[in-house]
């Protein structure tokens, strides 16, 4: 074979070999087909430099305030839970009492205290729930944004 420019036969057909371009090095920055490097393990949010490096911080890192994420905070509470259910001819709506034992992207599990009993409610009923008592609340990004007394005018 002559290079790129070779052409082989196979049952009488020709095929060109390559695009009859001359062969190019690879340039940095460039990633030649035969290289077998592996790209580092990077935790979510770490920063890298531009050379793939990557940086170690110690920062905290902080979950993006959705429902469930304050739920997830507040583990162990007391609340009131209001549910809408379109369609339902028997109950368009309910309200479910319990301690939050967990919350996930589509659920909340709660219990009642005096039974027992576990109920899961599904996000997507889900319209807003009370508490008698302070929230804990982190927002993204600010450290220490728990609840305080509501200041009065």
């Amino acid at each position: 074979m002559l290079g790129q420019q070779a052409n082989s036969q196979v049952q009488g057909t020709s095929y060109k070999i390559g695009n009859g371009m001359p062969a190019m090095s690879p340039t940095p920055g460039m990633v030649s087909p035969s290289s077998t490097s592996v790209p580092p393990l990077v935790s979510s949010g770490s920063p890298m430099t531009p050379s793939g490096a990557v940086i170690t911080t110690t920062a905290p890192q902080f979950e993006q305030s959705y429902i469930e994420n304050i739920l997830r905070l507040n583990l162990g509470k007391f609340g009131t839970f209001y549910m809408t259910y379109e369609g339902n001819k028997e109950w368009n709506a309910r309200i479910f009492q319990g301690i939050i034992e967990a919350a996930g992207r589509d659920h909340i599990i709660i219990s009642d205290p005096k039974t027992g009993r576990r109920i899961m409610l599904l996000m997507v009923n889900f319209d807003y729930a009370t508490f008698d008592e302070p929230l804990l609340y982190q927002y993204p990004g600010v450290v220490g944004n728990y609840p305080q007394a509501p200041s009065r005018f």
